[in-house]
């Protein structure tokens, strides 16, 4: 199974804030476990929703806000993508990302990512597998090797 912890923003992290360097290296231990661990998948950290973009739909049109945000609840800051056995596993890794102390507001959701092969076989056309396989193949070999 696919989860993906989505890391909270909050005003250090929207303001361009940089990490310090304990909790730099807190974050690659922690990434360096998972990693070892084997259920790392991707993982990163997002710049300030001052660098983004939503993009909005209404009356069946596409409008294109810019960031900041500031009237949103709940940014983003980063996101671990992680392959695990259980909802409980991906809890527990959720459980162990280094949030320093004093950073009240901070939080991660945990989201199960649902992936073509949750789909019963006889719900998805032969067709439709096989194009869903082949593009996670070719997505696959895409990527750089370690």
């Amino acid at each position: 199974m696919k989860f993906m912890i989505v890391g909270k923003a909050n005003a250090e992290t929207e303001a361009g804030a940089l990490p310090s360097q304990e909790l730099v290296d807190n974050m690659h231990a922690y990434n360096e476990s998972l990693t070892r661990a084997g259920v790392l998948l991707a993982g990163e950290g997002l710049y300030p929703s001052s660098h983004g973009a939503q993009i909005a739909y209404s009356g069946g049109k596409a409008s294109v806000i810019d960031g900041p945000f500031a009237e949103a609840k709940e940014l983003i800051a980063g996101f671990w993508l992680i392959q695990v056995k259980s909802r409980e596993e991906a809890i527990e890794w959720a459980l162990r990302v280094p949030v320093p102390p004093g950073h009240d507001g901070i939080g991660l959701d945990v989201w199960r990512v649902f992936d073509a092969s949750d789909v019963p076989d006889e719900s998805l056309p032969a067709q439709e597998r096989e194009r869903e396989e082949a593009l996670r193949r070719r997505l696959r070999a895409d990527d750089p090797p370690a």
